[in-house]
């Protein structure tokens, strides 16, 4: 299983607000069950097979295509390790449990 933040922004709309973009790929996401998801102010977590990711965001392109976006900037950022099983979340609560100790 994988953990992947992804940000999908087209370029050259004349506009400088993405919101609709960004709520056309969580509308693609949504119908990917197998994926949980994590929406932040600057990149979707997702958390799944990383097949079933990268066709997730291939089709969070197209979708944006479909928008008329003629220019897309991606970046993604994979967090694929194989020895051990943990939930985005499990990561995120080992660190605050790290924090509570230090305080």
């Amino acid at each position: 299983m994988a953990i992947v933040a992804v940000s999908v922004a087209p370029l050259g709309t004349g506009n400088t607000s993405v919101s609709e973009y960004v709520v056309e790929t969580q509308r693609v996401l949504a119908r990917y069950p197998n994926l949980k998801t994590r929406l932040d102010p600057m990149f979707t977590t997702i958390e799944g097979e990383l097949s079933e990711i990268f066709a997730a965001i291939e089709e969070m392109h197209e979708a944006l295509v479909a928008m008329g976006a003629q220019r897309l900037s991606t970046v993604v950022k994979i967090d694929d390790r194989r020895d051990v099983q943990h939930a985005m979340e499990e990561k995120v609560s080992v660190v605050q449990a790290q924090l509570n100790q230090q305080n």
